[in-house]
């Protein structure tokens, strides 16, 4: 008897050994399973958040900031001057600034443009620049792909803008006035870095939107002035110079008259003791 209830009470030991282990397992179990699907769910969570910022870059699109240096000669400098601002027009450009300077008094006229085009037009802008009477000594592009920091950029503002909500939700909540002026000077500090990172952006929208083009022109060779048939009017250069010789004649004479008739008091004397003289020296000569 004593033996068949030791045997009944192994039994139920065992079995309930047994059935602890099954649970310990299944809890077990039960916390892998939470464990991998809370993994799944972070990297669900990042997956998406990767993808947000691809479409966001995406979105943005590539911006490029391209700039053209160009040396060129012409043949007139005031005509290809008058041409290139038509092209510039044309493609929906402006000048940015101009300078002319002539080298020397009689020498070439030379001189400096600088002009903004829509990056959609910007090789088209350059290639119509060549024609007959323009030759392209010497030609720099470059282009700087700034795409990667207007990214950025827009990153930082959304995370500025977010702060800059809740301080303002903190602002309207707060009821310290020690507290209100420490929030009013962190949304002072946000506002200003939000200002500079729009101010960066729009420069970069700027510049990527509209390329820079800077021209450097000189003529060809130095203009001859045109033959003016004045300068070629025998009449009336003869005729100038007979009165010129006619009123040297005339002031000569005059001078002549007022001289002898200015003098005459002296030439009498002069005279008359001249006449003594000869009377006096005939005398002598009969004695």
């Amino acid at each position: 008897m004593k033996k068949t209830i030791f045997l009944l009470f192994c039994i139920v030991v065992i079995m309930s050994g047994c059935t602890n282990t099954t649970e310990e397992s299944k809890i077990a179990t039960e916390n892998e399973n939470i464990t991998v699907t809370d993994n799944q769910q972070e990297k669900e969570i990042e997956s998406k958040d990767s993808a947000d910022s691809e479409e966001e870059g995406s979105s943005v699109g590539r911006k490029v900031i391209y700039n053209a240096q160009l040396t060129v000669q012409v043949e007139n400098y005031e005509h290809t001057v008058k041409e290139i601002q038509t092209e510039a027009a044309k493609k929906k450009g402006y000048i940015l600034n101009s300078n002319t300077y002539r080298n020397g008094e009689e020498g070439q006229l030379q001189g400096t443009m600088t002009i903004r085009i829509p990056t959609n037009a910007f090789h088209s802008f350059i290639e119509a620049l060549e024609s007959e009477s323009i030759k392209v000594m010497d030609r720099t592009i470059s282009g700087q792909d700034v795409t990667e920091e207007f990214v950025d950029l827009e990153s930082r503002l959304k995370s500025k803008q977010v702060v800059e909500k809740r301080l303002l939700d903190f602002m309207e909540k707060a009821e310290k006035t020690e507290d209100l002026l420490k929030i009013s000077t962190d949304l002072a500090t946000v506002q200003e870095e939000i200002e500079q990172i729009k101010g960066r952006m729009n420069y970069l929208q700027n510049q990527a939107d509209l390329a820079t083009v800077t021209i450097e022109m000189a003529e060809k060779s130095v203009n001859v002035p045109d033959l003016q048939s004045k300068d070629l009017n025998t009449w009336e250069k003869t005729k100038k110079q007979f009165i010129g010789s006619l009123n040297f004649i005339l002031s000569a004479g005059s001078g002549l008259i007022v001289f002898f008739i200015g003098n005459m008091p002296v030439f009498l004397i002069i005279g008359l003791i001249i006449f003594i003289v000869f009377v006096i020296r005939k005398r002598m000569k009969k004695k």
